[in-house]
């Protein structure tokens, strides 16, 4: 897959900048469409580009925002998307769709949550690990060569299981957003770049891809 690549001074930038491309895009599909469906990660550097995008005019009552993955874990903990995603939205009214990782019968849920999906999705904002993961399709996992399903329990990663978009889910998508920032990301940033398909987000695909980084992550 082929991206479009931008780089920024530092992470307080290219979280604004992030903020602008997701407005601008939202604003145009609400006019065309009348809805905006948007599916985000999570992270430190995404947890500021959502903040930044709460303040921006927006008509918040026309999107619906996804989650690309959450960590099985109890409600309104530090360690949930879910948790940071509604402090960021508290001002505004988006409709949030969020992954049932509560429920007891956790493979029913994602199927049940794969229903909720929209036929296409206007954008999806990933992250990158220095591992090269991305949602959480993660190294060695069985998820990374699920085909036949939307939405997947993987095992365990970082002390948690989650529940996670698979590489079908993402080729729903209209545009990848793709944000990244740190030092410690520079090689799984160079094979992104490169299109290198060992790691599991050299393996997403999609109809647009752009990379916004930020200079130590791209240096």
């Amino acid at each position: 897959m082929l991206h479009e690549f931008r780089e920024f001074a530092d992470a307080e930038s290219l979280a604004s900048a992030a903020a602008d491309v997701i407005t601008d895009l939202g604003r145009r599909r609400i006019g065309e469409h009348g809805v905006f469906n948007l599916a985000v990660s999570g992270g430190r550097t995404p947890s500021t580009m959502l903040r930044d995008l709460a303040q921006r005019d927006l008509d918040w009552a026309c999107v619906r925002v996804f989650q690309v993955d959450e960590r099985i874990a109890a409600p309104g903990g530090p360690e949930r998307n879910l948790t940071a995603l509604r402090d960021a939205m508290t001002d505004t009214a988006p409709t949030i769709m969020a992954m049932p990782v509560n429920d007891v019968d956790l493979e029913a849920a994602a199927e049940r949550y794969a229903s909720m999906l929209p036929a296409r999705f206007d954008l999806v904002h990933l992250g990158l690990g220095p591992d090269g993961h991305t949602a959480s399709l993660v190294p060695g996992d069985p998820d990374l060569e699920v085909t036949d399903r939307l939405v997947a329990i993987s095992g365990p990663y970082q002390g948690t299981r989650r529940m996670t978009l698979t590489y079908r889910a993402l080729a729903r998508a209209d545009e990848i957003l793709w944000l990244v920032s740190g030092a410690d990301k520079r090689v799984a940033l160079a094979q992104l770049r490169s299109g290198d398909v060992t790691i599991p987000a050299g393996r997403v695909e999609a109809a647009r891809s752009l990379i916004m980084a930020d200079r130590s992550a791209s240096a």
